[in-house]
């Protein structure tokens, strides 16, 4: 059984916000530092890769492994200009954040939005499939036909979730506005400039490299992004003793810190991914720039007292959290929703 002291948690953070606010301020010379390192280490990288693609292609498609954790670093940059927080200047952030979008393929505006939308719900059972990795409560998953829950399995498969399902979901998905309510309609049209943006650049560079040449690289970058980028974004809130909750019983501090994990690995890591792994604090203020969140966490040990710890190791049993059980308040595999149900019939 996932118990916590609500009433602890909540007393012990009564001054989140006012704890919080100095790491708010964006810093203009981290935030131009953190560009420089990233842009020239992924532009060297992509370069070394169609260098070598004539040389060895499989060479060429190995460094994408290290150019995979770069975009994701570059993306992070993109979700803090999406958050208005990466540096003081909105106009720039905007400008930062559109040229990011260029090569994560991600919509700036679109996906902003929509990744709001999951902060501001992040946790709430009726809202999982928006901004988040869907997930089906047990008796929502007993209710559905024969072929619906084949899908959601499927759609649950680390094999395909890990895989083409993030390569699916940054170069495909992102391409279409499927969110049509109010609250994404003043975005939507970004995504049609966004896409004509990607192809028009897709085309000069494929010209002047080779479509082949162009297109392997690019792809195979964007595939291990998509992986990488997925697998952090997923094991932050699809841990067994994560919180989730309907919306009428819904905190928006518990669901921060509770409803988030802290990521336990190595600097280098935290570094390669921008820092998301500090998610119980990014829930908790969104507007902290990635760059202060280390400092945050090392000064505030009170915040890491009350969320979810996980190892590299343990993350690799998240996988296994496939369905909410309301009854004991955790995330349950298919095979222990399976043996309960045999057990209760």
């Amino acid at each position: 059984m996932n118990s916590f002291n609500k009433e602890q948690l909540l007393e012990d953070l009564k001054n989140w916000n006012t704890t919080l606010k100095k790491y708010q301020i964006p810093n203009t010379k981290k935030a131009v530092i953190q560009i420089a390192n990233s842009f020239s280490f992924y532009l060297a990288l992509l370069a070394l890769q169609f260098y070598l693609f004539d040389k060895s292609v499989l060479f060429s498609v190995a460094l994408a492994i290290l150019n995979g954790f770069i975009l994701g670093r570059i993306f992070i940059i993109q979700h803090d200009c999406g958050h208005r927080s990466f540096t003081k200047n909105q106009t720039a952030n905007d400008i930062i954040g559109t040229i990011c979008s260029v090569l994560t393929c991600i919509p700036y505006q679109y996906w902003a939005k929509s990744h709001s939308f999951h902060h501001a719900h992040n946790g709430q059972l009726e809202y999982s499939d928006i901004g988040d990795i869907e997930c089906l409560t047990t008796d929502q998953y007993a209710a559905l036909t024969l072929k619906q829950k084949i899908g959601y399995r499927i759609y649950r498969n680390p094999f395909y979730l890990f895989t083409i399902g993030g390569f699916i979901y940054v170069v495909v998905y992102n391409r279409f506005a499927f969110l049509k309510s109010d609250y994404f309609k003043k975005v939507r049209k970004s995504v049609t400039i966004s896409n004509a943006l990607f192809i028009g650049v897709y085309v000069i560079f494929a010209w002047l490299l080779g479509p082949t040449r162009f297109l392997v690289v690019q792809f195979v970058n964007l595939l291990f992004f998509g992986t990488y980028a997925l697998w952090f974004f997923y094991i932050q809130h699809q841990y067994e003793h994560i919180y989730k909750s309907g919306k009428d019983n819904w905190n928006y501090v518990v669901s921060a810190v509770k409803g988030s994990t802290y990521y336990d690995i190595p600097g280098v890591f935290h570094w390669l991914t921008g820092n998301i792994g500090y998610h119980h604090i990014h829930h908790l203020a969104p507007t902290i720039p990635n760059y202060n969140l280390p400092k945050c966490n090392r000064e505030n040990p009170i915040f890491e007292k009350h969320t979810n710890v996980i190892t590299f190791w343990q993350s690799l049993k998240t996988v296994q959290a496939n369905l909410w059980d309301a009854q004991k308040q955790k995330m349950v595999s298919f095979r222990e929703y399976t043996r309960q149900r045999k057990a209760n019939a």
